[in-house]
């Protein structure tokens, strides 16, 4: 970002390292806070601000911060502060420069929304036109004039995103696109089957092809997350342009990335957080035209919604979201054949358990790793060494943020004796508690 953003005489409305920027490059001083600020926090607001219009003195705004404005630049005014950050927000009303070192975008800051729709409102005098019919139309519009008479290929992997996006880019350009399921022996259980029995008919060009020697191969040994987002992510291109090559000639590339995928990647000197195989995973030449990514703008909620408005099914649009490198970043440490075997038992078991008890719409992402520690146990007369199983469960909806899912005990009681008694070579089973931040929703 540039300084001369703010000489522009437009609202400008900063939020987290965006309010640090505002402060240090407008005179004020940043510097790291005493005491770090993650999660939900109560905040004062000074609801004489239009940012807080019709708000409450006291709300709940979600804050990810180690560093805090400790001076607002000259001009400005503290609107709202913690207990443990006397900046929270601040503004210049003549200026029309405004900033939160909170997160008013996440549904964890619970009028957020409003503070957001004051800013625009309020503030900048704006009107509400966007739908997402109109996004769906102006995306397909963007598509074909994209690809004219060209040929796209699909990364399908079966999940909301990539479905969503083979919908979209299907009804832009027909019959010019082929789907390709790359089943890279990392999914679960019977998923693959389930894939190919949505996709082969309806009506898409589609290609189920069997990769999991390939992808096994190119892990083995591997231990970093990192590496093996990375080594996925090459080899899915390679498995690509491999099945480009027996259809013909291909012009473009198409995957299903969302925007949280690109933040969570990196741009330009942000930090990396993790790299997404169909973000940060591509190696430096592919042999394509380019990439269409029609879903890169929009987080998971709009992705659903896109879905709804093209018409897909509801079991589609409301699967579980599930990441492109698969079981291999939820099996810690190196991934083989029989870890995938036991982490795919122990997964269907709680995801069965869930659906069974009803909740399955109200917790947005739930899953099992097989982490790779290993404790001693007792089964019957025997002493036991085996691996400790680890379930995750959070609500959402942005998926920027998330907080751990309370499921009833008794609902993980019957998971776990479920899981010991059914699942060999797992004899501990823990629940993670822990919200994004700090912990981001996926173990690696």
């Amino acid at each position: 970002m540039e300084a001369e953003v703010f000489e522009l005489g437009i609202p400008v409305l900063g939020m987290c390292y965006g309010m640090q920027f505002m402060a240090h490059t407008l005179g004020g001083h940043v510097t790291s806070a005493e005491t770090r600020e993650f999660g939900k926090t109560p905040t004062h607001v000074d609801v004489s601000s239009p940012l807080f219009k019709g708000l409450s003195e006291e709300e709940i705004v979600w804050m990810s911060h180690v560093d805090y404005v400790a001076k607002v630049p000259e001009g400005f005014k503290i609107v709202a502060h913690t207990k443990d950050c006397p900046v929270a927000a601040m503004q210049n009303e003549e200026r029309r420069l405004y900033a939160m070192q909170y997160h008013a975008e996440v549904l964890h800051t619970e009028h957020g929304k409003e503070m957001l729709h004051n800013f625009l409102y309020e503030v900048c005098g704006c009107t509400g036109q966007w739908t997402m019919a109109n996004y769906a139309k102006t995306a397909i519009e963007e598509i074909r004039n994209t690809v004219g008479d060209g040929k796209v290929l699909l990364a399908l992997s079966g999940g909301v995103d990539s479905s969503v996006a083979a919908a979209l880019i299907s009804k832009a350009v027909g019959d010019q696109l082929t789907c390709i399921f790359v089943d890279h022996g990392l999914m679960r259980k019977n998923e693959g089957d389930e894939v190919e029995a949505a996709f082969k008919d309806s009506g898409m060009h589609f290609i189920r092809v069997d990769a999991e020697e390939r992808f096994l191969t190119k892990l083995a040994g591997l231990e970093d997350p990192e590496a093996k987002r990375k080594a996925i992510g090459e080899e899915f291109i390679r498995v690509f342009e491999d099945e480009g090559r027996k259809i013909g000639s291909v012009d473009y590339l198409a995957q299903g990335t969302i925007y949280p995928d690109v933040i969570e990647s990196g741009t330009g000197e942000a930090e990396v957080i993790k790299s997404h195989h169909n973000v940060g995973g591509l190696p430096a030449v592919v042999d394509f035209k380019g990439l269409i990514e029609p879903l890169r703008n929009l987080f998971k909620d709009e992705v659903r919604q896109l879905g709804a408005e093209l018409g897909l099914a509801d079991y589609l649009v409301w699967r579980q979201p599930f990441p492109g490198p698969g079981l291999a970043i939820r099996v810690m440490g190196e991934v083989t054949k029989d870890k995938l075997d036991v982490l795919r038992d122990a997964d269907y078991i709680f995801r069965d358990e869930i659906a069974k008890a009803g909740l399955d719409r109200s917790i947005n992402q739930y899953f099992a790793v097989l982490t790779s520690t290993r404790t001693v146990g007792v089964m019957g007369d025997f002493r036991t060494y085996d691996y400790t199983l680890a379930l995750r469960g959070v609500t959402t909806t942005d998926f920027m943020t998330a907080d751990w899912a309370r499921i009833p005990y008794d609902v993980l009681d019957t998971i776990s004796r479920r899981i010991v008694n059914e699942v060999n070579h797992i004899n501990r089973i823990v629940y993670d508690i822990t919200s994004k931040p700090p912990a981001t929703i996926e173990w690696e």
